[in-house]
């Protein structure tokens, strides 16, 4: 099996340990102790590649040794914390956060210009409004569930990762070449967008979001007590360019999603099809459904005009009394849930939640049920009891799945082929084996599993509650991630890994399947709105230093080598607004600079050769020293300077 070591060591800047170990460490500090502002040109040194962690074939080796590598890379949602976590398997390491929709004082992240362009350009005009009145800019909370990295012929490209606000009914996309994120939008028309899921084929291209709950199309106060008349609706949105290409009214609340591996279909769980508004009414009846879209029929729709145009985006009328060609209801046990595609690309199973039954639907018999030929029960080609409060699969790619079981904290494995021939009448048990995982179990998900390239290694058991299983830190206990080991006949539980909240969902991949750059490239986008500013300004960003007073508007250009700021003092007024554009000239792998400006409020990450923004009011005059927040160098301490505000002229 391939791993980490088959990728050759990134030559696109010197790494840190390059420069702190040897002659070179030494030729550093003796420059830097002179008064030298540079130590990143050594561009060229390199070291021999560290060993990863070679896969074996008892996969149950769950041990990453100091200076082993991970085989595998996983993204968590983080829920309520509203940032996407990086983690490593099987070492169950956390390696990074990418912050999201959350504000971030380690790197800046809903404060410099950068972010907070991101953060907002994708919001409606009402929201942008709302928000202003409030003295805010943004959000500064979200709870993303279902982090998915997007997809070319069914297998992952490295390109992206999407993530779902479910608080605020937002989508973002993170930039898997440098791990941030660089696109966020409101969906309009929407209410809070939980399930989301990427196009499998030709590739992403679509990004379907699921708006769970239900309310007026146009949610202006209208309709406030007709709640027959408020809506769930499904959306596509072009992964591309982030923006939505068109929307499905339905009958009932979304929850989760899922895609084909043909283009062909969608499919959602939908719960309280009774569209009712108490706890009481959305489950009195004993079924619920799952709605299936016709992707091409709904494209049909939308380009033959047959679209009502809401909030410029065109929507369509899939609900059930519509009977339109773009739906159809497959009737599914109480308040189904879970909602995944099998990597064979033939099936997707559905998770009934309040009931024991897990139900598997064939893909290729929804042409003759969207076709009006077939009744939607013919869909259906496998109904298996499992135990308590199913709510999510994964699978091995060696026909096995994995599903999660709630109420009865267990997860259990299952043989696809053997359920449908159960169904069918044959005397055969499905279930080969219930694992104990500590406690109530949400999703689960196993290596690959998401792609049609499933190698069922390792699964991971993301667990509401942890209780006894760690030391007491408080009434606010830790969630808990469990490692299973599905390599052979029998799961094995193998890791505990605490977890703040919320680790909702994860999608797992080879490590080696992405290559992140080391360095940042120069012409990046993601400052692009600083280029612009230099450029009117005439400034350089790559060696000018220098101050440019507009008025009451001050821009400070500055570099940055460790361990030295181009600029360590500079001059405002009280009431001025100073834009800080740091640029970070060293080539050093793992070189971050920082920009904090002390009792200012006011922190940035600068990796390196990035450029980063921030601009705030100078409303207290006095020193104030900035300083870097990022250790960066033996006399980082060193790395400073001042802000001089003047007072009010008396």
């Amino acid at each position: 099996m391939a791993t980490q070591n088959d990728k050759p060591e990134p030559k696109d800047g010197v790494s840190r340990r390059d420069i702190l170990s040897g002659g070179v460490a030494m030729s550093t500090l003796a420059a830097a102790s002179a008064g030298s502002a540079a130590i990143g040109g050594a561009t060229g040194v390199m070291l021999a590649p560290r060993p990863a962690l070679a896969a074996t074939d008892d996969a149950a080796e769950a041990s990453v040794p100091p200076g082993k590598l991970d085989d595998y890379i996983g993204f968590w949602s983080s829920g309520q914390t509203g940032e996407v976590r990086i983690l490593g398997l099987p070492s169950m390491r956390e390696l990074m956060r990418i912050p999201v929709f959350n504000r971030c004082s380690a790197t800046g992240w809903g404060q410099t210009n950068e972010s907070l362009k991101i953060m907002t350009e994708g919001l409606l005009q009402e929201t942008r409004d709302r928000l202003a009145k409030l003295g805010l800019k943004t959000f500064f909370n979200g709870d993303c569930h279902h982090p998915r990295p997007s997809v070319t012929n069914g297998s992952y490209d490295g390109r992206y990762v999407f993530i779902n606000d479910k608080a605020n009914t937002r989508l973002a996309r993170i930039r898997l070449d440098v791990m941030k994120t660089d696109k966020i939008i409101e969906i309009p028309n929407a209410h809070s967008i939980h399930g989301m899921r990427v196009q499998r084929y030709p590739k992403t291209g679509y990004v379907f979001c699921n708006g769970e709950n239900r309310a007026p199309i146009i949610n202006d106060g209208r309709d406030l007590d007709d709640y027959k008349k408020w809506r769930s609706v499904f959306t596509a949105v072009d992964g591309d360019t982030m923006k939505v290409a068109w929307q499905v009214i339905v009958s009932g609340n979304l929850d989760n999603c899922d895609t084909d591996y043909q283009n062909k279909y969608a499919a959602s769980t939908c719960y309280n099809s009774e569209e009712g508004i108490t706890l009481e009414q959305m489950t009195s009846s004993e079924t619920d459904h799952a709605v299936f879209f016709d992707i091409a029929a709904i494209e049909q729709g939308v380009k033959d005009g047959k679209a009502q145009t809401i909030n410029g985006v065109p929507v369509l009328d899939g609900t059930k009394q519509a009977k339109s060609p773009y739906t159809v209801y497959v009737p599914i046990a109480n308040s189904p849930h879970g909602c995944n595609a099998t990597p064979d690309g033939k099936y997707v199973v559905i998770n009934g939640k309040l009931s024991p039954t897990t139900t598997v639907v064939q893909w290729d018999k929804l042409a003759d049920v969207f076709a009006g030929k077939a009744d939607p029960k013919s869909a259906i080609v496998a109904n298996v009891e499992l135990g308590l409060g199913p709510l999510h699969t994964s699978f091995d790619g060696r026909g096995n799945a994995y599903t999660s079981l709630f109420l009865d904290s267990q997860v259990v494995k299952w043989n696809i082929d053997e359920a449908i021939r159960a169904y069918a009448g044959e005397k055969v048990n499905p279930v080969k084996q219930k694992l104990d995982v500590n406690y109530q179990v949400g999703h689960i998900n196993a290596s690959m599993s998401e792609t049609k390239d499933a190698d069922g290694k390792w699964a991971v058991a993301l667990c509401k509650f942890s209780k006894d299983r760690f030391v007491n830190v408080g009434p606010l206990k830790p969630e808990n991630d469990q490692l299973i080991d599905i390599s052979g006949d029998e799961m094995k539980l193998v890791h505990d890994g605490a977890a703040f909240a919320e680790p909702h969902d994860a999608t797992i991949m080879k490590a080696n399947m992405i290559n992140p750059m080391e360095i940042w490239k120069r012409d990046d986008v993601m400052w692009e709105e600083a280029r612009q500013w230099a450029k009117q300004d005439g400034i350089t960003l790559e060696s000018d230093n220098k101050v440019i007073r507009d008025g009451n508007k001050v821009r400070v250009y500055m570099t940055s080598n460790a361990p030295q700021y181009g600029i360590t003092q500079f001059k405002v007024k009280k009431g001025d607004e100073v834009t800080v554009i740091q640029t970070n000239m060293d080539d050093v792998v793992d070189l971050t600079h920082g920009f904090t400006m002390v009792d200012y409020g006011v922190a940035m990450e600068i990796g390196p050769q990035a450029t980063s923004s921030v601009t705030f009011i100078a409303d207290r005059p006095g020193v104030f020293y900035y300083y870097c927040q990022w250790f960066c160098h033996a006399l980082h301490m060193e790395m400073s300077g001042q802000m001089l505000v003047e007072a009010e002229s008396a």
